[in-house]
C-alpha cells in the first residue's frame, strides 16, 4: 500500500482541503510553495507513464478539478502550477500518480 493509498484510507492523517468520489487533495508536508496541495486519484494508477485510455475520464477529472481546488486554496486569481512527475529523473518520489498544485508565489521558469 502506497503512502497515497493510506492517506486516502485515512490509516496516515492529512489537511485534506477537496475530496468526491474519485479524488483527494491535501497539503503537501514538504510544501515547495506557500501552497502546495497534492491531488491523488483514490484508484492507483502507478504514474502517468502508464496510464491507459481506459484512464481518460479520471485523468479529465484529475485535469478540471485542479482549477477547484486552486480556488479553493486561494490562489486561483493570483496563478498556480499545476506539476506531475514521472519517473525517478522526473521527481517522482511515490508510485502512485498525482497532481502538485502549486502556488502563492511567482513560479520561475525553467522549473527544476
Amino acid at each position: 500500500m502506497t503512502l497515497f493509498e493510506r492517506i486516502i484510507a485515512r490509516h496516515i492523517p492529512a489537511d485534506i482541503v477537496f475530496e468526491d468520489d474519485l479524488l483527494l487533495a491535501f497539503r503537501d508536508i514538504k510544501p515547495q510553495a506557500p501552497v502546495h496541495v497534492v491531488l491523488v486519484p483514490k484508484r492507483a494508477i502507478p504514474r502517468i507513464g502508464e496510464s491507459s485510455p481506459e484512464d481518460a475520464a479520471l485523468l479529465g477529472h484529475l485535469m478540471v478539478t485542479a482549477p477547484e481546488v486552486a480556488r479553493r486554496c486561494g490562489i486561483a486569481e493570483t496563478g498556480y502550477r499545476l506539476v506531475i512527475n514521472n519517473g525517478r529523473d522526473g521527481g517522482e518520489t511515490v508510485p502512485h500518480l498525482h497532481c502538485h498544485v502549486l502556488g502563492g508565489r511567482p513560479m520561475g521558469w525553467p522549473p527544476g
